[in-house]
């Protein structure tokens, strides 16, 4: 007797169909043919394929698992806000009788493969993405293959490029605007920007509300803000030698940065002057709250319910009056100590 698991090729063999078709039979029946649906599905029980996981979804059309990638963490405090999205995401699926499935994947390519594998050993019902760019191949492949999916992150697509998705992000350009504003309020004039390499869509966006807020304000022109701002790569140390260069060269009495790692390097150099600089992160991590760093805080939890919300209309278990399927969050600044008004 042949006690060998049939996989999933097996099945697309006897059912005269691709290995994708049968992918999509137990994932996304709802595009595939009615005939072809009928002749997997009895290719499917024949063989015993995944006799507890297809035979329920042939009954359910669900196995009430979502998939999601775990990003390297290239900085502990920075990776505080995703940990925090991915706890609120739990939850949110716990109390509908989902789970989530975590796994890795070295890039955008090594997890498109984990998909597929995913797809035919554990029956993912859709995927939570993360870390959206330009040119986003994970996007591309489920849109082509009618997954369900929905990211925690825009598009970012140009004018000419559809926006087709669901997905939920954070106005990084408001909350730095709104740490402009502030500290306009306070009486500073001469605000810096710390932020990322060219390139980073979301670091491009938070240098963005950074500068229509400074010239709002009538703070700078363009030549202004390249001499105010200075782009590294994110982390404590990075934020530090950026301050140093703009103090010497610009002398600001306050910076916005774009992460609260940039914000406790410049905090760092910021208070070993006579003029202490004035200093605002961004995610309000439990250091800037250790620390007294005024930071913009994103409504993760809001974030991730709302990601759940979009992806349950997708696979046919969420609420028909649902909002639309492209969310915009404002986050909040929270004030801290450590922008006061200058000397």
């Amino acid at each position: 007797m042949d006690n060998t698991r049939p996989t999933l090729e097996v099945v697309a063999r006897r059912a005269g169909v691709s290995r994708q078709t049968v992918s999509n039979v137990l994932n996304s029946p709802h595009v595939v043919r009615a005939e072809t649906l009928e002749r997997v599905q009895a290719a499917i029980v024949e063989l015993g394929y995944h006799l507890n996981g297809a035979a329920r979804q042939l009954r359910t059309r669900r196995s009430q698992i979502l998939g999601l990638r775990l990003q390297p963490v290239e900085d502990g405090i920075n990776g505080a806000v995703l940990d925090r999205f991915l706890h609120a995401l739990t939850e949110r699926a716990q109390s509908r009788g989902y789970r989530i499935m975590l796994f890795t994947a070295a890039d955008d390519r090594g997890e498109i493969t984990s998909y597929r594998e995913l797809l035919d050993s554990a029956d993912l019902d859709a995927f939570v993405l993360t870390g959206t760019h330009h040119g986003d191949e994970r996007t591309r492949w489920l849109t082509e293959n009618a997954i369900p999916f929905v990211t925690f992150g825009r598009p970012w697509v140009t004018d000419d490029e559809p926006d087709e998705h669901s997905w939920v992000d954070v106005d990084g350009a408001a909350g730095t605007r709104a740490a402009v504003e502030h500290l306009v309020a306070q009486g500073h004039s001469r605000i810096g920007f710390i932020g990322w390499e060219a390139g980073s869509d979301v670091g491009d966006d938070r240098r963005a509300g950074w500068a229509r807020a400074m010239q709002a304000a009538g703070l700078a022109d363009d030549a202004g803000l390249e001499r105010l701002s200075s782009a590294v790569n994110d982390g404590v140390r990075q934020g530090a030698q950026a301050t140093e260069r703009l103090l010497a060269d610009e002398s600001p009495t306050a910076v916005v940065c774009a992460s609260d790692s940039l914000a406790l390097g410049a905090v760092t150099v910021g208070r070993g002057q006579q003029s202490p600089l004035a200093v605002v992160g961004f995610d309000d991590t439990p250091v800037a709250a250790a620390i007294g760093l005024t930071s913009v805080a994103q409504p993760l939890s809001e974030a991730a319910a709302r990601a759940f919300d979009l992806v349950m209309r997708q696979i046919g278990g969420g609420d028909g009056d649902a909002a639309d399927s492209h969310i915009l969050l404002a986050p909040h600044l929270v004030v801290r100590q450590s922008t006061h008004r200058p000397a």
